[in-house]
C-alpha cells in the first residue's frame, strides 16, 4: 500500500489557494519551527461568508496537502460552517494520512480557527473563547 493517497499527492504537487491576501479580514498562524510545520491562513469575509482564502505553509507534503484541502473545504462557507470543519474531516477529504502525519490535519483545523479568531478580534465580535485552540503551546505538534 502506498504511504500517501492520490488525493494527498495531488494537493501536495498542485496545491490550491497558495499565497497571501493583502488586507485580509482574518489571518491565523499555527505551529512552530521546532515541530517543523507552520501554517498561515488568510481569510476574506463578506456578509459572514468566506469569499477568498489563501495559505502559506512551511512543512512536509502532508502539511501542504492538509492546508490546500482545508481551503477548498471552507471557501464559500459561512464562518460557522468553517469553524465546524474538523481535522478528521480534513483527513477523510484527503483519503487518509499516515498516523505520524495526523498532526498536519490538526494544524489545518487550528489555522482556520486562528484566522476566524483574528477576524473576530479585529472586528470586535464577541465569541466563545473555548471554541478556539491555544496555539501558543503547539498542542497539535504533540498530537499523533
Amino acid at each position: 500500500m502506498a504511504l500517501y493517497t492520490e488525493t494527498v499527492m495531488d494537493h501536495f504537487m498542485h496545491p490550491r489557494n497558495v499565497g497571501s491576501i493583502e488586507e485580509a479580514d482574518g489571518v491565523g498562524e499555527v505551529g512552530n519551527a521546532v515541530c517543523g510545520d507552520i501554517m498561515k491562513m488568510y481569510l476574506k469575509i463578506e456578509n459572514n461568508v468566506i469569499t477568498d482564502v489563501k495559505f502559506e505553509t512551511f512543512g512536509c507534503g502532508s502539511a501542504i496537502a492538509s492546508s490546500s484541502i482545508a481551503t477548498e473545504m471552507i471557501l464559500g462557507k459561512t464562518i460557522e460552517e468553517a469553524l465546524a470543519v474538523t481535522n478528521k474531516q480534513v483527513v477523510e477529504a484527503l483519503g487518509g494520512l499516515p498516523a505520524h502525519k495526523l498532526h498536519c490535519s490538526v494544524l489545518a483545523e487550528e489555522a482556520v480557527k486562528a484566522a476566524v479568531k483574528n477576524y473576530y478580534d479585529r472586528e470586535g465580535i464577541e465569541y466563545d473563547h473555548s471554541q478556539f485552540p491555544d496555539t501558543e503551546d503547539c498542542d497539535s505538534c504533540r498530537f499523533v
